[in-house]
């Protein structure tokens, strides 16, 4: 333990310790750690597949800060009309999701229940509702801004 302070003692200045910042021992600086996990990116999407970064493929997905799952509508009893449900963003944001966003899917069948956009807005939540191949497009550029992004994904429909 003594030496891996010593070690450390030579690498950080202790000025850089206190402010949050480091350097290298070659004095380069180094970006900032982020504060939330990386959002997957999805890499393909075609009818009825998406194809998820450390995910693998699947249908509907639920995607946030640091990972997802695959979205199964049955578990808040979503359907096309009404549409996503509070419970299925509820989700995104406990974990961790500041933006979000919502598809519709390919050809706009899914529906976004009132009381969802109501959440978002009371929770201040930046949110974009998409057909499902934008918002994959606006998904994927905020989560390459590293942005602290969530998303519900709908293939088909």
């Amino acid at each position: 333990m003594k030496k891996l302070q010593e070690l450390l003692g030579k690498i950080f200045r202790p000025s850089d310790r206190e402010q949050g910042t480091h350097q290298t021992p070659d004095s380069a600086p180094k970006e900032p750690s982020q504060e939330f996990p990386v959002s997957p990116r999805i890499n393909r999407i075609s009818w009825g597949e998406m194809k998820i970064e450390g995910l693998g493929t699947g249908r509907d997905f639920k995607l946030y800060p640091g990972g997802g799952r695959p979205w199964d509508w049955k578990e808040t009893n979503t359907h096309h009309v009404p549409g996503i449900q509070p419970k299925d963003v509820q989700e995104l944001l406990d974990k961790g999701s500041k933006i979000v966003i919502l598809t519709r899917g390919m050809k706009l069948a899914l529906e976004t229940c009132p009381e969802t956009i109501e959440l978002l807005r009371s929770r201040e939540i930046e949110f974009y509702i998409r057909e499902t191949k934008k918002a994959v497009e606006l998904y994927n550029k905020l989560v390459d801004e590293k942005k602290a992004v969530g998303g519900l994904f709908h293939s088909t429909c």
